[in-house]
């Protein structure tokens, strides 16, 4: 796991932005684990794959009420995401379990890293949010270790499809700060 950068001095924390990655961050992910689930739904990994699913079902309401309670406007790219979560989870899941797991683990790591820059930027302005994005940094970090405990890592073609999630997770992040 990387360390978070740390914030500029005298840079201003946008809380609204934080709000509205995070809520398009674990729509995306709800619609990964569901493109995972049509595909391997009923084989005995699914079982793990919609425990993930449920909790970041969780995650997506507390952002859909922070978004609604805070006035954020959320991302404009919600349908992009939409299309493109489920189309990486259902892709990834046709490659087969352990590269379902393999994007998780992924994902989870690019979301890991986004996190811990969150609450070192939030340091003590933000109780709340930041004792939120702590709760639900450290189930992220449970769903990798779970991805990795299931295979991920033996996934043919693991370290260029890690990378490549990675990658798209983190322009996915600074896009939707932003529009």
């Amino acid at each position: 796991m990387r360390k978070a950068k740390p914030k500029a001095p005298g840079a201003a924390i946008d809380t609204e932005a934080m709000i509205r990655v995070d809520h398009a961050g674990e729509y995306g992910a709800v619609r990964i684990y569901e493109g995972q689930l049509a595909i391997l739904g009923k084989r005995p990994s699914g079982d793990l794959i919609r425990h993930m699913a449920e909790q970041e079902q969780h995650h997506l309401q507390t952002f859909d009420r922070l978004v609604n309670e805070r006035r954020v406007r959320p991302t404009a790219l919600e349908p992009v995401w939409r299309v493109a979560g489920f189309a990486l989870g259902a892709a990834t899941a046709l490659m087969g379990e352990k590269a379902a797991f393999a994007c998780t683990a992924a994902v989870e790591e690019a979301i890991d890293e986004h996190y811990a820059a969150q609450i070192e930027a939030l340091g003590d302005s933000d109780p709340d949010l930041k004792k939120t994005v702590e709760d639900f940094r450290a189930d992220e970090a449970a769903h990798r270790q779970t991805a990795l405990d299931n295979g991920a890592e033996q996934a043919p073609g693991y370290k260029l499809l890690s990378e490549a999630v990675k990658v798209g997770c983190r322009v996915a992040i600074k896009l939707s700060e932003k529009i």
